[in-house]
This record gives C-alpha cells, sequence and structure tokens, in this order.
C-alpha cells in the first residue's frame, strides 16, 4: 500500500476546497483514503493500459489524462450529494454499463460506454456493474466501490478481444473490489433490507438485460416502499455539469484536433464536390489527429439543404455558388466537440450570402461575450432572438412595423432551435439539467445561432432564399472572458476566404 505525499494530493483536488487558507478541509469533507497502488497485469486488457499502450497513459491513469485519483474523487463527490440529499441512512449506488448493441445478427456496432458509468469509474467494457457502498459505522462519503465484471473467457476472447477481468479491472480504475458478474446476485440478496436505500435508475435501465436478470425484483421491492430507491442519474449529472481542470484539458483537445479537421475540409472543398467527400474528408482529418471516433453524424449540407436542420444523408453534390454547413465535432479521451461553420464552395461568398453570413456571426460573437458566470444559457437565447430580431429587419426578411410582442415568434421561423447546450462527455451533456440555471466558472457550452431560409419562403426576400448559415463554437465559462476551445477554426469571411481560396 502506498500513501500519496499529502501535498500531491492536495494539489490534485485543491480546487475544490470551499474555505480559503485551509489545507485540509476537503480531508474531512471528502474522506479521501489512501490509494492502494496494484500492478496491472502484463498483457492486454478489455481497454488501453499504461503497460500496453504508454503513448495514451501515463501511470496512474485509467483513461488519457485522467488518474485514479480523479475518478476516486468524483465517487466521494457523488456519495457527499447523497449524504446531503439523504442523511442518516445505509447506502448503495448501482450503476449499469451500456450493453453491446448490434446491427444484424452477430455483427456489433463498435462499443461506446454509458457515459454516467463511466464517469464515476473510466471502465470501458459491456456488461459491466459499478457499485458504491457505505461502510458501517462510518460517515459519507466513506465508502467502497466494487465493480462486478465478465469473466475471463478465452473462447469468447478469441472473437472479441481480451477482457480485463476482476484483476485487471481493479488495478486500471483503482476501485476497492472486483468481481464477476455472476457473483452480483449475492450483492442483490442483502439489499433488500429495509435500511438501505438504493441508488438505481430503475425507470429507464441502461442495460435492460441485467436489470432483468438480477435488479428487477430489486427495484419491485424497493419501490414498495417509495423512499428506499431512488434515481441516480440527477445526482451524476450534477457533478458532470462542472468541469474539472483535466476535463477541461481532454476538451481542449478534441476542440483543437476539429478546428484542424475543419480547415482541411474547408481546403479541399473545390467545386464541384459531394457532401459524402467532404463528411469522409472531415472524418478522416479528425481520426489522423488521434480521436476516437466522430462525436454524432456530422451535418454535411450543401445549398437549401442546409436549411434542414438535422441533414445527415450527406449524399448531394454541392454545386458552384453555393454554401455547404458542416455541424460536426469529434471524441478523444471521453470528450467530445461540437462545431459548426458555413462556406462557400467556390471559394469567396457572394453579396447575399455575406450578408447573412455576416448578420449572423455578428450575433454569434455578441452571445459569446454574454457567457459569464451568473447568466444562463436562456438568457443568451432570449438575447440571441433579439438581436436576430433586429439582423432580420435590417436584411429586409422581417418588417420594420413588427411589433414586439410577434417578434420572437416570427425569429422563431427563421431559427427554430436553441442559441446552445451543455457539452462534456456527451453532446448534448448532462440533458436533465435546466438550461435556466446560471452558468458557474468550470461549466463547457456550445453557443450556436443560425438564420434558415428555405427557397420556398415567398415571403423571404428573393436573393436569400435557399440559405441557412449557422457558427458553433464550444465555450469554457471562467471567471474573465470565456475560453473558446474552437478558436482555432475560422469563421471571419476573411479568414474563411483565405482557406478555401488557397
Amino acid at each position: 500500500m502506498v500513501w500519496f505525499p499529502s501535498q500531491r494530493l492536495y494539489s490534485a483536488v485543491r480546487g475544490m476546497c470551499n474555505f480559503s487558507g485551509c489545507k485540509f478541509c476537503f480531508l474531512r469533507k471528502l474522506s479521501i483514503e489512501p490509494v492502494q497502488q496494484r500492478k496491472i497485469p502484463n498483457r492486454y486488457l478489455g481497454q488501453p493500459s499504461p503497460f500496453t499502450h504508454p503513448h495514451l497513459l501515463k501511470p496512474g491513469e485509467v483513461t488519457p489524462g485522467l488518474s485514479q485519483t480523479e475518478y476516486s474523487l468524483r465517487r466521494h463527490k457523488l456519495m457527499a450529494r447523497i449524504q446531503q440529499e439523504v442523511p442518516g441512512m445505509d447506502h448503495t449506488v448501482i450503476l449499469l454499463s451500456n450493453p453491446t448493441y448490434y446491427m444484424s445478427n452477430d455483427i456489433p456496432y463498435t462499443f461506446h460506454q454509458d457515459t454516467n458509468f463511466l464517469y464515476l469509474c473510466g471502465f470501458q467494457e459491456p456488461d459491466s456493474i459499478l457499485v458504491l457502498q457505505s461502510l458501517p459505522g462510518k460517515p459519507l462519503p466513506s465508502h467502497k466501490a466494487l465493480l462486478f465484471v465478465p469473466r475471463r473467457d478465452p473462447s469468447r476472447e478469441l472473437w472479441d478481444g481480451p477482457r480485463s477481468g476482476t484483476d485487471g479491472a481493479v488495478a486500471l480504475t483503482g476501485v476497492d473490489e472486483g468481481y464477476t458478474i455472476e457473483e452480483f446476485r449475492h450483492l442483490v440478496a442483502k439489499l433488500k433490507d429495509e435500511s438501505t436505500v438504493v441508488w438505481y435508475d430503475f425507470a429507464k435501465p441502461v442495460h435492460p438485460q441485467l436489470h432483468s436478470d438480477y435488479l428487477l425484483h430489486l427495484a419491485e421491492v424497493k419501490a414498495r416502499s417509495k423512499t428506499r430507491i431512488r434515481a441516480i442519474r440527477p445526482l451524476v449529472q450534477s457533478l458532470r455539469l462542472v468541469k474539472s481542470s483535466a476535463e477541461i484539458e481532454r476538451m481542449k483537445i478534441a476542440g483543437k484536433v476539429t478546428s484542424q479537421a475543419f480547415i482541411e475540409t474547408m481546403f479541399a472543398s473545390k467545386t464541384p464536390v459531394n457532401e459524402a467527400f467532404l463528411y469522409a474528408k472531415f472524418e478522416f482529418e479528425c481520426r489522423a489527429r488521434g480521436a476516437d471516433i466522430l462525436a454524432y453524424p456530422p451535418v454535411v449540407a450543401g445549398g437549401n439543404r442546409s436549411n434542414t436542420l438535422h441533414y445527415v444523408k450527406n449524399n448531394q453534390l454541392i454545386k458552384d455558388g453555393e454554401m455547404v454547413l458542416l455541424d460536426g465535432g469529434c471524441e478523444s479521451s471521453c470528450y467530445v466537440s461540437d462545431i459548426t461553420r458555413t462556406w462557400p464552395i467556390s471559394g469567396r461568398f457572394t453579396g447575399p450570402q455575406a450578408e447573412l453570413y455576416q448578420a449572423v456571426l455578428e450575433v454569434q460573437k455578441s452571445c459569446l461575450r454574454l457567457c459569464s458566470p451568473g447568466v444562463s444559457l436562456e438568457n443568451v437565447y432570449s438575447f440571441m432572438l433579439t438581436l436576430i430580431g433586429q439582423k432580420l429587419k435590417d436584411l429586409g426578411v422581417l418588417q420594420q412595423s413588427i411589433t414586439e410582442n410577434h417578434l420572437f415568434k416570427a425569429v422563431r421561423k427563421y431559427c427554430p432551435h436553441h442559441v446552445g447546450h451543455y457539452l462534456g462527455m456527451d453532446v448534448h451533456d448532462t440533458p436533465d439539467i435546466s438550461r435556466s440555471i446560471p452558468l458557474q466558472p468550470g461549466m463547457v457550452i456550445t453557443i450556436e445561432p443560425g438564420i434558415y431560409i428555405p427557397e420556398n419562403d415567398a415571403s423571404a426576400p428573393e436573393r436569400f432564399r435557399g440559405i441557412g448559415v449557422r457558427i458553433e463554437d464550444d465555450v469554457v465559462v471562467t471567471e474573465n472572458t470565456p475560453l473558446i476551445l474552437s478558436e482555432d477554426c475560422p469563421k471571419e469571411i476573411y479568414d474563411v476566404e483565405r482557406v478555401c481560396g488557397s
């Protein structure tokens, strides 16, 4: 057993202290126990490890850039939240991993872990369960972390690749104990006790088979007592909302990778070009720079198709004189980006394209300046609608005489979506968190105003018909000036034309 030097542990969590000058209050607040260093098996696990992938992970890291200490702190913060919610009880938290999904018969989709499960332990294998249990006689947030994982099976590993097993899972993630998934039933039998509050998302199980096999009956028994089973998802999302410095570093990388991929894709879009080519080019440039996957199916919409907000067919030719709207992002080390740019395929904006683009750009830059603590996304949204309304009047799309009472409704016709959303491990991160809460330092959001004028809109000036523009950046809220994670991605008209026309 190795003890972290106090200064090293203090450095890892000093940002969590609420009392200035108190070096050790986090020890009382989070009850951090000494971290037991276990030797990682000298073999391939079910995910990269510092032994097999030293180019990706440093010793002590569970996923790139995120250490065992970081994941342990997350679990302790969750148990501290639980103590605030329901003090003085025994508590057990249960989170399920995702299953493997299949596109047909025995052909699997690429596995992607449930992000709430991943956030708390970093384990990236399917068919697993994370359990956090309060300790008898000790107050929360003291607890024990257990992982139940698929057992080693040479016959299955021949086909599907190596599994971590219980020893690999414990050594890599730093949880206290590891067991095979079959052993979970022994724990379930003990959880029916009336004195134990179970925190588990039984209303919408992440892994239907594990739920049916092990947890359905327990959930039914606990549900009868009403207060003895509670959803854990809201508490985990509340923790995920504010990012640590290590998380922001991961998101900086995702933003830079995606920005460079946009530049290369802009440069490659010489007319005539197929949307499918730009899709492939964008994905290649992200993957070539180290991205794991694309964060979502990108929108690559040429011409009037940019007015379909979630156009993902990406199979049409883009004509000379048209613009293309590309909404894309990558996932890098469990964190994602989400950027949108609109540019002319010919390399030069036409007059009407430039007018509409500049209007959106000015709205977007004004909204970015508003991203500060105390302001909510709903506040920024209302501000955006007001600004777009004025721009549409200036462009002659809306009449100057339109009343304020009718303005927002008229604007929503041309910008039917919100100004942005939370960003993190998921593209639409922490979706249960209201956009009305005040922003805090460490939150990451998108700002993405747009104006969309379909080609069949007879009420709009003819020169703008068939043009859709959206500009989206990823933003870290700070105490001072917002940090733009996508700042390397060109968006000024001069810079866009310079890249496209090179």
